[in-house]
């Protein structure tokens, strides 16, 4: 079991969504808690809403990868070293293939995927000097069946499995774990605040993300992923889970359905 009590735990991603319920609850069971995105402002109204005074506020920025090195020494410095980091910072993506500029993929590649594997590639070394550490990382259900309209998103969720699961395997007799962490639809900004194939955001919620699980459920669940160790944990509807087994054992079914979808 991972203990949060008393635990420094790095959470990026905290100004609003599953990050901000992930931050309130991590605060309540008695977490170091050190949060992190890029509006301060609002960093500062989720540490105000914690009930724990063992919050701290880190800001960054997961695109700008010259920031994340030193911010990633800072946060050793604030608490103690890092006992938890949870990547949950991110961006999503609406558009197709053909309209979506490289340089929008580039971008979902450096935040989604550059921007969490150098934080946790910052924090190792430590890690393993203590023989004590956990990453999370919040991916998708694209991160394994992947839908239209999310080709670069879908991308970069697919990278971070790849990356983490190999951390896990290489690290594992220097105790180091892994919780690979797959939200289906969650009812929070991330359709709004998606990317289209120009770059702009969609601006609008998708129905999905709409009729999802609350985000507060969603990140209780996270947290009893991360107690018990978990190698993957699928968090959503029965429709999102189905995609994933589907996908795992009868993958010429989930193609024929994947190209039924006219999803926005």
């Amino acid at each position: 079991m991972t203990k949060i009590k008393n635990s420094v735990v790095w959470l990026t991603g905290a100004s609003s969504g599953i990050g901000e319920q992930l931050a309130y609850q991590l605060a309540e069971k008695g977490a170091k808690l050190i949060i992190s995105a890029r509006r301060k402002e609002e960093l500062e109204r989720v540490k105000a809403a914690c009930t724990s005074d063992t919050v701290e506020i880190l800001t960054l920025d997961l695109e700008d990868p010259f920031s994340l090195k030193q911010r990633a020494k800072e946060s050793n410095t604030i608490f103690g070293d890092v006992d938890i980091l949870i990547n949950n910072g991110g961006i999503s993506q609406r558009d197709t293939i053909l309209n979506t500029t490289l340089d929008v993929d580039r971008k979902l590649m450096e935040i989604n995927y550059f921007g969490s594997i150098t934080l946790s590639k910052m924090l190792l070394p430590r890690m393993v000097e203590r023989k004590k550490g956990h990453h999370v990382i919040v991916t998708s259900t694209v991160g394994i069946i992947n839908t239209p309209f999310r080709s670069g998103y879908g991308a970069s969720k697919h990278a971070l499995h790849g990356f983490y699961d190999v951390l896990r395997a290489e690290h594992h007799n220097d105790n180091i774990k892994v919780t690979i962490v797959l939200p289906g639809y969650i009812k929070t900004n991330i359709s709004y605040n998606a990317l289209v194939g120009d770059g702009s955001q969609q601006n609008k919620m998708d129905p999905g993300q709409e009729k999802g699980m609350s985000p507060e459920k969603c990140a209780r669940l996270i947290i009893k992923a991360i107690q018990a160790n978990k190698n993957e944990a699928y968090i959503g509807g029965a429709k999102e889970k189905l995609g994933i087994y589907l996908k795992r054992f009868w993958p010429r079914a989930a193609a024929k359905a994947i190209r039924k979808l006219r999803v926005t």
